[in-house]
């Protein structure tokens, strides 16, 4: 049985989005040692939806026409309807993150940069997170255990016990 945190239910499920989405995110946090239990289960549940269906694309083909009356087929690509479902799922569990605009980048380059992504969470996961844990997967036959917990001790102000949560 899950631990309750001293929280009701919506509470804690709003906790455990915004702690998954930091920590995917950014790859490490730091929080309660109770609060980072509860977030390894969740997080590792995400990572291996993702692993499963990464790489399910479809391609076809798509035949424009010009101004001129001149006929283009381009191949595209976009996710299989089980990629799909399993991207909404995923959705509901996370929170959507926006990128940030670095201080030297210009306004303009950085609208460029992300004018094709709505979800940013969402490509790093698909894109970054679970190819990589695919791939340790497949090499040390190892599935799970993308998360690891350190223990830091007690936090001064309220004694409580602090950890960091990262990923492998």
């Amino acid at each position: 049985m899950p631990g309750k945190l001293g929280r009701t239910a919506s509470q804690r499920n709003a906790l455990l989005r915004s702690q998954a989405t930091d920590l995917l995110w950014y790859g490490k946090i730091t929080t309660t040692a109770a609060k980072a239990k509860e977030l390894q289960p969740y997080v590792e549940k995400i990572i291996t939806k993702a692993i499963s269906v990464y790489d399910d694309n479809e391609e076809f083909d798509v035949k424009t026409t010009d101004k001129k009356g001149k006929e283009t087929t381009v191949k595209s690509v976009k996710d299989s309807p089980k990629k799909l479902a399993v991207r909404r799922a995923l959705m509901g569990k996370l929170r959507d993150v926006q990128e940030v605009k670095p201080f030297s980048e210009k306004k303009s380059e950085y609208r460029e940069r992300t004018k094709d992504i709505r979800h940013p969470i969402m490509e790093k996961l698909f894109n970054e997170i679970a190819p990589k844990y695919a791939q340790r997967k497949e090499e040390s036959g190892q599935g799970g255990g993308y998360t690891r917990i350190y223990l830091l001790g007690t936090r001064r102000g309220d004694g409580a016990e602090e950890a960091i949560i990262e990923l492998v």
